[in-house]
């Protein structure tokens, strides 16, 4: 037993356990000297009856606490368990991350080459963007700090240059080839 598998409950129990063992080590020491000394039966029989409480109390105060140290050793492994858990997880979430980057990065090169046939102009280019990401044009205006009449005009641009007829057609012009898996 070390003294980390104690817990607050077993500080407790332990502090309870010391409290009822000196209690039956009082009464069996108190019943040793009456009966040297004579005493009455009844007297022995109401000692006795401490001593017993003493026991049993330490003996229901002992399986209390091994099943406190247990419980809070099998906590210390399930702890470490979901730690080396998390180690992992954390692992699978930077390669993943890596991975998607990667692929983010060359959509990002894809689409920059993409608006660039299309010719259009860098603010154009920045509501092409927010109208693939699903913005509505009053959010365009407000994520760019413009009114919506000009993130409308510009979104009409984009649909022109691309050869586009609206905001569908742009997402399906980018997108349709990602509704089906690819066959080989």
């Amino acid at each position: 037993m070390r003294r980390s598998d104690f817990t607050s409950e077993g500080r407790l129990l332990a502090g309870v356990l010391v409290a009822f063992l000196t209690v039956a080590v009082l009464a069996a020491i108190d019943i040793f000297s009456d009966l040297r000394e004579g005493t009455t039966v009844s007297h022995v029989v109401s000692e006795s009856g401490v001593f017993l409480v003493g026991l049993l109390g330490s003996i229901f105060i002992v399986r209390r606490l091994v099943l406190t140290l247990r419980g809070a050793r099998a906590a210390r492994r399930e702890v470490l368990e979901l730690a080396k858990r998390l180690v992992a997880t954390e692992a699978e979430a930077n390669r993943w991350r890596s991975e998607a980057r990667d692929l983010v990065n060359g959509l990002a090169a894809a689409l920059d080459q993409q608006f660039d046939r299309w010719a259009l102009s860098p603010a154009e280019k920045e509501t092409a963007l927010l109208l693939l990401k699903g913005l509505s044009h009053k959010e365009v205006a407000k994520v760019r700090s413009v009114s919506e009449a000009t993130a409308r005009q510009q979104a009409r641009a984009v649909y022109k240059k691309g050869g586009l007829s609206g905001r569908h057609d742009l997402a399906a012009f980018f997108l349709e080839d990602l509704m089906l898996p690819h066959e080989a």
